[in-house]
């Protein structure tokens, strides 16, 4: 069997990550292995989530393991996914491949349905609460070209942008 490729993951401000995803019409051979390719590149890449315009691939795609590798049941693919419930709400730190070193608390849902599409194009729903929930609303903002940073105060995402800027003026970004 042929090693699955590893995509690179694009950092802030790329603008693939600024734009909604197109819907996923063509479920095929070359989806599934794409599908293989964003979790290996998620697991090489240190993260529990992985939408497609994280890899240039502007499509309403993403992979979510939040046990990484421990637990094959806690593989989720969710394609052209929409969240049709919540409640509650939580307050914890947030990462991103996206935005490597950058940490900040993000206010979202404690408990999430969602519903979307498997690789075989069939409707499923899934529920999440806690840091599946968190992963879930995480990732789906990708697919709509929302970073974590568009969802925290104008001081706190001035100051992440302020540090951005400084480590692409050193190279380190």
């Amino acid at each position: 069997m042929a090693k699955n490729k590893i995509h690179e993951v694009v950092k802030y401000p790329d603008p693939v990550l600024a734009k909604p995803g197109a819907p996923v019409t063509v479920f095929d051979a070359k989806l599934k292995t794409l599908v293989d390719e964003m979790f290996e590149s998620m697991y090489a890449a240190q993260g529990i989530g992985l939408a497609a315009p994280q890899i240039s691939i502007s499509q309403r795609l993403t992979v979510i393991d939040c046990s990484f590798k421990k637990n094959p049941e806690e593989k989720i693919v969710l394609i052209n996914p929409e969240i049709i419930d919540r409640e509650g709400k939580q307050v914890e730190e947030e990462g991103c491949l996206s935005l490597p070193d950058i940490r900040e608390k993000v206010q979202r849902a404690a408990w999430v349905k969602v519903k979307a599409q498997n690789v075989d194009g069939e409707w499923f729903e899934v529920e999440g609460e806690e840091l599946l929930a968190r992963a879930m609303q995480h990732e789906i903002d990708h697919l709509d070209g929302i970073l974590f940073i568009d969802r925290l105060s104008r001081l706190k995402r001035d100051l992440v942008l302020r540090k951005i800027k400084k480590m692409q003026k050193n190279g380190e970004w």
